[in-house]
C-alpha cells in the first residue's frame, strides 16, 4: 500500500501511509485508538475507498471497491466481533453466500469435503454440524478463519483475534497461524497486545496519528520500544514492584448469591465474595461466565433469587435488596462494563453525563433545583484532573474517543471518594496511553483505602493490577489466589473450569 490518504471531514485518518508486507509472513500493525490502523485495513478489505494512493497485491496493481473485490484478490478478514449466524450450523455459516451449487444437498457435500481437507491441513478443528450458538468462543474464532480460507484467502487480516480467548485458546490459535504461515498464507495482525506481537510476528508496523512512525523486524523490537513508539513517550504498563500489603476492614461481603435468568438458567451458583479496604481484587474469566451478573448484583442493578449482601453496616436480602441510589449513599461507586449503554447518555453533553446519578448532591443542587453552572465547573475540574480531551464540558458525549469517555466516567465515580469501587472492563477499547493513566488511578484509590473490584477479560490487566485474583467459570468461582501465586497458565486453566 503506497501513499494512502483518507480523510473524514477535517480528520486525516491516514496520511501518506506506506505498508509493505512480505508474502508468507505474520505482520503486526499496532497503534493507539485513532492511529489509523483499522482505517488502513478497511481500505485493503474494501470497506473504505482511499482518497489517494495505490494497492499492489502479489506484485499486481489492483482496485478494491468492496469486500467482493478483496476476496477475489485473495484477501480475507476476520473481524473482532464475529460475523456468524448463531442459529445456523458451522457448515452452513461457511456456505452462506458462497454456495457452490443451487442444490443445497449437493452443495453441503462439496463444502464439507473441502472443509474437512482444510481442517486436516491446518489444525483448525470445528464441529461442522454444531449450531454456532453452541460453539465455544475459540471454535467460533477458528470457524471465522476457516470461512476466509474456504473463500481462497491468501492474505488474512485478523482484527484483535485474541480479545475473547483464554490463554490456552490463544496459544492454540497461534499454533494454527504458524502452520498457515508455513503453508504460505500472509497474515496481518491488528492487536494492542504487544506481548503477542513479540511472540508471533516477523515484522511490525507502528502507527500514530494516521501515519507510520516505525517499521522494523521483530528481532529489533521490544515491548518497551513499541509502546514508546505508539504513544510518543515511555510507558509503564506492567505490574509495579510492590510488596504484599496488609488489607484493612471488611467493606463488602456477599454470601450464597444465586442468580437465574428469565429462562431459569443459573448464572451465579451460590457465590461468596469479600472485599477489604486497601486491596484490588481481580475477577478473571472469559466474558459471559457470570462476571456481568456479579457486578449487577453488587451494584444494586439486579436482585438475586438467593443470597445476602453486607455493605456499609447494612444487610440486604430478598425483596429488600440493594438499589443503586442506596449503594451510592453507602459509598459504593460503579463503572459499568458497557459505558455506552450504562455509564453515559450519548445524546447528553459531557457535563450532563459527568453528573449522572450524583445530580442531587449539595454541590450540584440547591433546594431541589439543579445548579447547572456548578455542574459545568465541576466537569471542567474532572476533565483537568483526568486529562479528558478535548476539555470541553459542552461537547456531546458521543464525540469523545472511547478512552476519553472512559476517563470521564472514572472521573465521575472516583470523584466522590467511594469506599468500594466496582469496575467492569476498565480499559476495553482504550489505547495504551489511557490504559497507563487508568491503572494509576485505580492503584491510587486502593492506596487511599478503597476496596476495588476489577472485572476484566484481559489476563495481563488482572495480573498488572490485582492483589488477589478470583477466577470464574460458568457462574462459579473456580479459584482464588494471591497475586504471588498467579501465572497465566494457571489462571487460564481455572478459566476453563479445570485445576484447583
Amino acid at each position: 500500500m503506497q501513499g494512502i490518504n483518507k480523510r473524514f471531514g477535517a480528520v486525516a485518518a491516514n496520511a501518506e501511509v506506506e505498508l509493505r508486507v512480505a508474502a508468507g509472513t505474520v505482520h503486526g500493525i499496532v497503534g493507539e485508538n485513532g492511529a489509523g490502523k483499522s482505517t488502513l485495513m478497511s481500505i485493503l478489505y474494501g470497506f473504505y475507498q482511499a482518497d489517494s494512493g495505490t494497492v499492489d497485491v502479489f506484485g499486481r496493481r489492483v482496485t478494491i471497491r468492496n469486500a467482493d473485490d478483496a476476496i477475489a484478490q485473495g484477501i480475507g478478514m476476520v473481524h473482532q466481533h464475529f460475523m456468524l449466524v448463531d442459529t445456523l450450523t458451522a457448515l452452513e455459516n461457511v456456505m452462506l453466500g458462497a454456495e457452490p451449487h443451487w442444490l443445497l444437498q449437493k452443495a453441503d457435500a462439496t463444502v464439507r469435503s473441502k472443509l474437512e481437507g482444510l481442517m486436516q491441513a491446518t489444525g483448525l478443528q470445528v464441529k461442522l454440524d454444531a449450531l454456532v450458538t453452541d460453539l465455544p468462543v475459540g471454535d467460533r474464532q477458528r470457524l471465522e478463519i476457516l470461512k476466509a480460507l474456504y473463500r481462497g484467502a491468501k492474505v488474512l487480516i485478523l482484527d484483535e483475534p485474541t480479545a475473547v480467548l483464554t490463554p490456552q485458546e490463544t496459544e492454540h490459535l497461534f499454533k494454527v497461524l504458524r502452520v498457515l504461515r508455513e503453508q504460505g498464507t500472509t497474515i496481518l495482525l491488528i492487536t494492542h497486545k504487544l506481548k503477542e506481537v513479540m511472540g508471533l510476528c516477523d515484522q511490525v508496523t507502528v502507527m500514530r496519528g494516521g501515519r507510520v512512525v516505525q517499521e522494523l523486524p521483530i528481532a529489533q523490537a521490544s515491548i518497551e520500544k513499541l509502546a514508546e513508539a505508539m504513544v510518543g513517550r515511555k510507558v509503564q504498563m506492567g505490574r509495579l514492584d510492590e510488596q504484599a500489603r496488609p488489607v484493612g476492614e471488611l467493606l463488602l461481603e456477599a454470601k450464597g448469591v444465586v442468580v437465574r435468568d428469565a429462562m431459569q438458567v443459573v448464572r451465579l451458583h451460590g457465590l461468596n465474595l469479600q472485599l477489604r479496604a486497601g486491596e484490588i481484587v481481580g475477577v478473571a474469566g472469559v466474558s459471559g461466565n457470570g462476571q456481568s451478573e456479579l457486578l449487577d448484583v453488587l451494584s444494586g442493578l439486579l436482585a438475586p433469587q438467593e443470597g445476602s449482601l453486607q455493605l456499609g453496616g447494612r444487610n440486604f436480602a430478598g425483596a429488600e435488596w440493594l438499589d443503586p441510589r442506596t449503594a451510592r449513599a453507602l459509598g459504593l461507586a460503579h463503572v459499568p462494563e458497557d459505558r455506552h449503554a450504562r455509564a453515559m447518555v450519548m445524546d447528553f453533553v459531557a457535563w450532563e453525563s459527568a453528573v449522572l446519578g450524583y445530580d442531587s448532591l449539595p454541590e450540584y443542587a440547591s433546594h431541589g433545583w439543579m445548579a447547572h453552572g456548578r455542574m459545568r465547573q465541576a466537569t471542567a475540574r474532572m476533565m483537568e484532573r483526568f486529562d479528558v480531551r478535548p476539555r470541553d464540558p459542552e461537547l456531546g458525549s458521543s464525540k469523545f474517543s472511547g478512552g476519553n469517555q472512559q476517563k470521564l466516567v472514572l472521573a465521575r465515580e472516583l470523584g466522590q471518594a467511594p469506599k468500594v469501587l466496582l469496575v467492569g472492563q476498565p480499559t476495553r477499547g482504550v489505547d495504551i496511553g489511557a490504559i497507563e493513566f487508568i491503572y494509576s488511578q485505580l492503584r491510587a484509590m486502593r492506596d487511599a483505602g478503597c476496596a476495588v473490584l476489577v472485572v476484566s477479560s484481559e489476563l495481563d490487566e488482572i495480573l498488572a493490577l490485582s492483589d488477589r485474583v478470583i477466577v470464574m467459570n460458568q457462574g462459579r468461582v473456580t479459584g482464588e489466589l494471591a497475586i504471588a501465586d498467579c501465572t497465566e497458565a494457571g489462571l487460564g486453566l481455572l478459566m476453563t473450569g479445570g485445576g484447583q
